[in-house]
């Protein structure tokens, strides 16, 4: 299936939203990375303990703001491939308000659905 289903217009709306976004993590990255380079580290116990703590946040909040990245960049190809707005668990369209909310979803509602129950069912296994 194509995305003959979007118009033109929704279709560079989220495009210009998913670059938009792009841009504004690269800078988040770029600024928390400068940050915790330029933190002064302590030397007696309970500032090697701040260290570790200041360490685990930045490396949690790095890797949540890369995996946006990652998500971002495949919104993007998939616009280029004409997969755009496609749900990957139903093989229907995405509706276009949670195109527009969230341009880098991979599922519909129903998708979204079926994924975290599919989820909680093997959790319980």
């Amino acid at each position: 299936m194509t995305e003959s289903h979007l118009s033109l217009t929704l279709i560079t709306e989220c495009k210009q939203k998913l670059l938009h976004s792009k841009a504004e993590i690269l800078n988040r990255l770029k600024i928390t990375r400068n940050e915790y380079s330029s933190r002064d580290r302590g030397g007696d116990e309970v500032d090697c303990s701040a260290d570790i703590l200041a360490e685990n946040q930045f490396m949690v909040l790095q890797d949540r703001l890369r995996k946006q990245i990652l998500e971002i960049e495949c919104a993007l190809h998939r616009i280029q491939q004409g997969t755009f707005g496609i749900c990957e668990e139903t093989e229907e369209p995405i509706e276009v308000q949670r195109l527009l909310t969230m341009p880098w979803t991979r599922l519909s509602l129903e998708g979204a659905e079926i994924k975290e129950s599919l989820t909680k069912r093997y959790a319980k296994a």
